[in-house]
């Protein structure tokens, strides 16, 4: 029977993002990974190189999947708080890469991939712009910056949400409130955006 190279790899993946979401990089362990995925931890070193590599390897599978899922669609503001909630929705159904972000930003404290990720934030800039023509692009930058904030803050530290809050409410019920919050600020900070340009 032949090896399955890409089943391999995907467990590999996948097992590899569930421990550095819980340790980050320099937590993580090697073993820990191939034995989660069932797998031989040569096989790590062969198909990915060293631990390092493996973590790169997997924030960029997971922003390469966020990209493929959200997009802005449509034109005028709703378009663009729409991207907001949906971004949100995102995170919260894979809140790996949220935790990836935190580590990173820990333990690196430069991007994986930051070309590639440059051309992303271009791409999500840009799309402000087409649906809300009169947002300037240091606005859709500044935007985009808060949504990114809002939407992974909330899986990166769930704590300091608790705090603030003080609200027992199940956490789908946060969520939902958390969701309606992020479209009143995103539709607030248009509003600020379009007529402060047309005041100009």
């Amino acid at each position: 029977m032949a090896w399955d190279i890409e089943r391999t790899k995907r467990r590999l993946l996948d097992a590899a993002a569930e421990e550095f979401c819980e340790r980050g990089l320099a937590g993580a362990r090697v073993d820990r990974i191939a034995a989660a995925a069932g797998v031989n931890k040569e096989r790590i070193y062969q198909y990915f190189g060293k631990k390092d590599q493996l973590f790169a390897t997997v924030i960029s599978r997971e922003v390469t999947a966020l990209g493929d899922a959200v997009h802005i669609d449509g034109e005028g503001p709703q378009a663009v708080i729409d991207y907001a909630e949906r971004f949100f929705d995102h995170v919260c159904r894979k809140p790996a890469l949220a935790r990836l972000l935190f580590w990173e930003s820990l333990e690196l404290g430069i991007p994986v991939a930051e070309p590639e990720r440059r051309q992303s934030m271009r791409d999500k800039i840009a799309g402000i712009r087409r649906a809300v023509p009169r947002v300037s692009e240091s606005q859709a930058r500044e935007l985009l910056s808060t949504i990114l904030s809002l939407c992974y803050s909330w899986q990166a530290l769930p704590t300091l949400d608790r705090l603030a809050t003080g609200d027992p409410a199940p956490r789908a019920s946060r969520q939902r409130q958390r969701r309606k919050a992020i479209g009143r600020l995103v539709s607030a900070a248009l509003t600020s955006a379009t007529v402060l340009d047309g005041a100009s």
